[in-house]
């Protein structure tokens, strides 16, 4: 039996709540977005670059979400000791890139487990909790856990463009 994305019964985002309740009913919207595009396709569809020149794949975006959960709310937020999932210093895009060979079905659990982690991480952080965050220049940024959620939101709509043109041009199919 052939693996498939599985389907997903997205549920609207809130329309009235206080602040945290908007943020986080704003993420889990576009995380249910992203797994949506991908439902119901094979490995080998989610593998499938389709918008050339760009090797973009949705597998290589789901990869992609997991490791920027983890990296946003754990590493940096939260502080926790761990790497990035897909740390390789040859390739700083392997998230993306290195999907010929990965396992779309482990990637996806890897994402459902990334986000409860995260869920987690970010539960017991006051919204004005900061943090430094080194940059590659040698600078770096104090950020607070408000920002890290816009951030999110805004990094997974961005990605989710890009998710819908791919899913057209796989099998056709769009939507919001």
């Amino acid at each position: 039996m052939t693996w498939r994305a599985p389907e997903i019964d997205r549920q609207n985002e809130p329309y009235v709540g206080d602040e945290r309740t908007l943020l986080e009913g704003w993420l889990d919207y576009h995380r249910q977005t992203l797994l949506l595009k991908c439902a119901g396709l094979t490995a080998e569809q989610l593998r499938t670059p389709s918008v050339e020149p760009s090797g973009l794949t949705l597998l290589g975006l789901v990869r992609h979400m997991a490791d920027v959960e983890r990296w946003w709310f754990r590493i940096r937020a939260a502080g926790e000791d761990i790497t990035g999932l897909f740390d390789d210093e040859e390739d700083p895009d392997a998230d993306l890139n290195a999907v010929a060979g990965a396992d779309a079905e482990a990637a996806f659990a890897t994402f459902a487990a990334e986000v409860e982690a995260a869920r987690k991480a970010a539960a017991g952080l006051p919204l004005d909790r900061t943090f430094v965050r080194p940059r590659r220049d040698g600078t770096s940024d104090e950020i607070n856990v408000r920002w890290v959620y816009l951030h999110m939101i805004e990094e997974y709509a961005r990605h989710n463009g890009h998710a819908d043109l791919i899913r057209e041009r796989i099998d056709g199919v769009t939507g919001d």
